[in-house]
């Protein structure tokens, strides 16, 4: 089964008219049999923070050969030329990338929206991780149960936000910590 790390978690800052003044997402590393995925790269800027954290895990740039990028906003794929060996793909609903790996398309806060469905193994149970990039971008989303703020439709995000909560039982959302469904508390990865 595949193994889910958390490279660095997603942030965002707003001003007091709810404004976004800084925005970053979070990276995702998982590895699947062979493969060495990243899911969203992050904002530029942020390249010795992200290296160093693969490095933690012993494992260079290098070793990645799949980049996934949950939507194309600038803060999901800055950071996708650190991975110059990698393939960068671009799947749809349905499409498995690698073992216990699938595609949800979760359009809403761009139409181009995907998140990752994981089948994990934690503490000998079956476990399914979704990285939802910004179709649930905090924990907070989850828990006021409403879609991002920034939406290109909003029908359309509430839908992914449901089918994400249905679906999953630890989310990586785009801008904050991991966080379970069931215990609708943050948690940590590795899974």
């Amino acid at each position: 089964m595949p193994s889910v790390f958390l490279i660095k978690p997603g942030s965002i800052q707003r001003d007091e008219q709810g404004r976004i003044l800084d925005a970053r997402s979070s990276v995702t590393l998982i590895i699947s049999g062979r493969h060495r995925i990243i899911v969203d790269s992050g904002q530029s800027g942020e390249e010795h923070r992200i290296l160093k954290a693969l490095a933690g895990l012993g494992m260079g740039a290098e070793e990645i050969d799949l980049i996934v990028n949950t939507h194309s906003h600038p803060d999901h794929c800055g950071n996708n030329h650190l991975f110059s060996r990698a393939r960068l793909l671009a799947p749809e609903e349905g499409d498995i990338i690698a073992t216990g790996v699938s595609i949800m398309a979760t359009p809403g806060h761009s139409l181009d929206s995907i998140s990752l469905a994981v089948e994990a193994n934690a503490k000998a149970a079956n476990m399914k991780i979704v990285i939802a990039g910004d179709a649930l971008p905090t924990f907070g989303n989850f828990q006021k149960n409403v879609p991002p703020a920034l939406h290109v439709d909003r029908a359309l995000a509430e839908a992914s936000l449901q089918r994400i909560v249905a679906l999953a039982d630890i989310v990586v959302p785009g801008h904050d910590f991991p966080f379970s469904i069931r215990k609708k508390a943050y948690t940590s990865l590795p899974f």
